[in-house]
């Protein structure tokens, strides 16, 4: 199997269970605190080797415990993490994320390091030699993303960009995407038109169709996914499950898709892979923990087929 290579963040989080989330100016008491291993690259990372891809991750920590654990982490997992570059002059970045009892979330990050990944640190050894996949997220600088793009595409390796957070992001990226992965905000806050259903979603992937990119799947939550692509479009429902906590709901689907691709399998079989491994994922708490392996996603699969 041909490898993923995922160039993105790398945090510590700290997840807290809350009745609500607290109001403006409010102290709310928590019901538990869960420390794991977090960060949207390093999340893609792991779902996609859980999926069963051979994964290379490549990304920037700080010379601190919490950088160290997650090195060994990553190893431990069967991921290569030489591409995990040491930075003394910065820390180890770190999440923190309130769950309430539906299982939304809401987040806040301090990147750190993550912020610091450059594109001469890529340029080292030409850390994207080998490698089918590059899979990106936008929590290291928009440089670095437009860098390693442009670079895969001169490699001839396959592009999925998950513009998450949502951001602003530099109009010239677009044509080196192949598969651009926005939630409904993330597609939003792109193009400027309100995705609230399965309509505005199919015009804002025409939009991001227009701005450059190959395709497009815009995810759903809970009503699973759209594939807009030069052919059209075509919805791909969600898998029934009972949620817990969607932290790592995104993460998981686009690194079972990347791993999916990895394989050889078609965009229409491999985004049914990804919603089941998204489904899955709200089932636990926790964002690496959740991330469901690759027996699990096939289990999943074959109940509804």
């Amino acid at each position: 199997m041909s490898a993923v290579v995922v160039v993105g963040s790398a945090n510590m989080d700290f997840t807290i269970q809350v009745d609500r989330p607290p109001q403006q100016g409010e102290t709310i008491f928590g019901r538990g605190l869960l420390v794991s291993f977090g960060g949207k690259g390093a999340n893609q990372a792991v779902a996609a080797r859980r999926a069963g891809a051979n994964v290379i991750f490549i990304g920037k920590v700080g010379q601190d415990r919490y950088g160290e654990e997650i090195r060994k982490n990553l190893e431990t997992m069967g991921i290569d993490g030489t591409g995990v570059i040491s930075d003394p002059a910065c820390n180890t970045g770190t999440a923190y994320i309130l769950v309430d009892p539906s299982g939304e979330n809401q987040i806040v990050v301090v990147p750190g390091c993550n912020h610091r990944l450059t594109p001469e640190d890529l340029q080292h050894g030409d850390r994207l030699l080998s490698g089918a996949i590059l899979l990106l997220q936008l929590e290291t600088p928009h440089e670095t993303v437009g860098w390693a793009l442009r670079r895969a595409k001169e490699k001839g390796m396959r592009t999925i960009l998950n513009p998450a957070p949502a951001t602003p992001l530099p109009r010239e990226h677009f044509s080196s995407v192949d598969l651009l992965t926005p939630n409904e905000l993330e597609a939003s806050s792109l193009t400027g038109v309100p995705v609230r259903d399965r309509n505005g979603a199919e015009k804002a992937g025409e939009r991001l169709l227009e701005m450059g990119c190959g395709d497009v799947i815009i995810t759903l939550g809970g009503r699973g996914a759209l594939w807009v692509g030069k052919g059209g479009a075509r919805y791909f429902p969600a898998f029934s499950v009972r949620p817990v906590d969607s932290t790592g709901a995104g993460d998981a689907f686009n690194g079972a898709l990347a791993a999916a691709l990895a394989e050889g399998q078609a965009l229409e079989k491999a985004i049914p892979v990804a919603n089941a491994a998204g489904a899955l994922a709200t089932t636990r708490r926790g964002a690496q923990e959740s991330l469901p392996e690759r027996a699990a996603i096939q289990t999943l699969l074959s109940a509804v087929h």
